[in-house]
């Protein structure tokens, strides 16, 4: 098997082999920046690090690292990949090797990438690479990362089914797991997906040849279970993290505590935007062991103090000892009815062309989040962006004040009906079983004007619940649903210069 096993009954902590295999992934980190600077691969770094873990816990990690960076490639890829890199350290690590070996195998790596029979992971850019030659063409492929999968794919297996699996094949059920386990939370940081994979192969082998299989599991399992919501909930944030940048995401995370909590004011919530959002720019790209885990413990701590005495869900969540559980209860709570709150003013076009227009913005954003508290995050992303696109566009306009005129009526005649749209739609698909929800958005479809014809009906119907299953959830894929916004959008918006388009 990939990783060092401990002996049954042995207790599991983060052990000195962990904690070697976290200085190598600093190595892969400080390698990936060194890369980006333009510097070289460091043979010596690289051949330390290898005969310091050896080569079967070097091996492991390259199949989290590739799996994670290639997430979208498939198992037999990750693997013929693999095994190049660890021939590569394998044959020029030793103290005989030739002192040219590890460049000119890293050479020929990256030309079998290249080559049209390629048995590595594809990717779009390879091409654009693969036209440059030498350290540029290495540097070029080795920056290379596939987009992250949508939604995390692997289910895990009855402990029947793992037991099975592991008895015929330790090594095999060892490298499957750590693929798709790595490529299903490629946006965990990697000391979370290190820990989450050490400790479950670690429970699969003990409890496997134990006299009572059922009870280690169970037992295991609930040791397992802040690491899995810890693995869980990074990879979410992360992602977030990666497709929005920390302005947004903090916006994101304000508009979701709106939503939840819509009697609480901005100057109150935006604090707490801001610290979840340093938490993500601090620790999704960290190889600090505990980063992840100690930041968001510490904010969950900041949010309950803060909204348990605001409102009695968040309360309920914050009761229980275990923080990473109360952090996970919030994030699944569901918005809050609608509040009777007057209508929300609009900051001036002096205001969002002054040096804090954008907090003007963002005020109004919020506002408008907490009056529509069933809005998805994707089109509360949208609003954002298209309103730095509008304050961009206007404020540096000869007549500001005209050119936001414009662009605010072209909102409200266009787009107001699709926010009320979406956040209908999404309301009720979060509180209706989903056969009622299609049920009913049957029923508001035909009655639309003009009707839509029966084949209309049917392709309207399916592109709506798919876009509710997906965007109306609070874990909703954030490029996949930025994508779904904007084919929605293209049906209101016909003309190029739409304030969302």
């Amino acid at each position: 098997m990939g990783f060092p096993v401990p002996l049954p009954g042995r207790r599991r902590r983060a052990s000195s082999s962990m904690r070697a295999a976290l200085a190598l992934l600093l190595l892969l980190l400080a390698a990936a920046q060194a890369l980006h600077r333009g510097k070289a691969y460091v043979r010596e770094k690289v051949c330390q690090e290898y005969k310091m873990l050896g080569k079967e816990n070097f091996r492991t990690l390259t199949i989290i690292a590739n799996s994670r960076k290639y997430s979208n490639g498939t198992f037999e890829e990750i693997s013929h990949l693999v095994r190049e890199i660890v021939s590569l350290a394998e044959t020029c690590c030793t103290d005989e090797a030739d002192p040219s070996c590890y460049d000119a195998g890293s050479t020929a790596l990256s030309a079998k990438s290249c080559s049209a029979d390629s048995p590595f992971p594809a990717h779009p850019g390879t091409a654009e690479c693969c036209a440059h030659e030498g350290l540029e063409r290495k540097l070029c492929l080795a920056a290379l990362r596939h987009p992250p999968q949508p939604l995390p794919r692997y289910l895990q297996p009855s402990d029947r089914e793992l037991c099975q699996a592991f008895r015929q094949d330790p090594r095999e059920f060892a490298d499957r797991f750590l693929y798709e386990y790595a490529s299903s939370y490629s946006q965990a940081p990697l000391p979370v997906l290190l820990g989450s994979t050490t400790t479950f192969l670690s429970m699969v082998s003990t409890c496997c040849i134990s006299r009572a299989p059922t009870a280690c599991f169970l037992k295991e399992k609930l040791e397992r279970k802040t690491l899995s919501l810890l693995t869980l909930t990074s990879n979410r944030i992360c992602s977030r993290f990666s497709a929005y940048g920390k302005d947004k995401v903090s916006f994101s995370y304000l508009a979701l505590l709106a939503q939840k909590v819509p009697t609480a004011s901005f100057e109150e919530l935006l604090p707490l935007a801001e610290d979840a959002a340093e938490v993500s720019s601090q620790c999704c790209d960290s190889v600090a062991e505990d980063c992840m885990q100690k930041k968001l413990l510490e904010h969950t701590a900041k949010v309950c103090t803060a909204l348990s005495a605001r409102d009695g869900r968040f309360a309920d969540c914050c009761k229980g000892k275990n923080l990473m559980e109360n952090h996970f209860c919030i994030l699944a709570m569901p918005p809050a009815p609608a509040a009777k709150l007057p209508e929300a003013s609009e900051p001036t076009n002096k205001e969002l062309c002054a040096k804090e227009g954008a907090l003007h913005a963002t005020r109004f954003l919020f506002e408008l989040a907490r009056r529509h508290p069933s809005l998805p995050d994707a089109v509360l992303a949208k609003l954002y962006d298209s309103s730095g696109k509008l304050r961009g566009e206007c404020c540096s306009s000869k007549d500001p004040s005209a050119c936001l005129d414009s662009k605010r009526k072209r909102m409200e005649a266009e787009l107001l009906p699709f926010l009320e749209r979406a956040n209908q739609l999404c309301g009720q698909y979060n509180k209706l079983p989903f056969l009622e929800f299609k049920k009913r958005l049957r029923e508001s479809l035909t009655l639309a004007e003009p009707e839509p014809s029966p084949a209309q009906l049917e392709q309207l119907l399916e592109q709506r619940a798919s876009f509710a299953s997906t965007c109306c959830l609070p874990d909703a894929p954030p490029l996949l649903c930025a994508s779904k916004v904007s084919s929605e959008l293209g049906e209101v918006c016909k003309e190029e210069s739409c304030l969302l388009g």
